[in-house]
């Protein structure tokens, strides 16, 4: 078994700062889908956010055992923080 993979928040989409329809105020965490322990595939969802005016789910990048989560229900969270660890499969 290797070391974990860190799983950061992706780069928002150009848009947001463009137009600022999606992203109005701080952007939170909604829901946290996973656990430690728990297996995930690539592109489940992980962690849903919460805009302000739409909920967006982040998918993981990478198929493996989630080892630790590093975000809670309503933490804002900004592009580039880590959401969680995984060892990858």
């Amino acid at each position: 078994m290797g070391s974990p993979v860190v799983i950061k928040m992706p780069k928002y989409p150009e848009c947001w700062t463009a137009c600022g329809n999606c992203a109005n105020g701080d952007i939170v965490v909604q829901s946290v889908l996973v656990s430690p322990g728990d297996k995930v595939k690539r592109d489940d969802t992980i962690i849903v956010l919460e805009t302000g005016k739409v909920a967006i789910d982040i998918p993981s990048p990478y198929e493996g055992t989630i080892t630790e989560v590093c975000v809670q229900e309503f933490d804002p969270i900004d592009q580039g923080e880590v959401i969680a660890l995984i060892e990858v499969a």
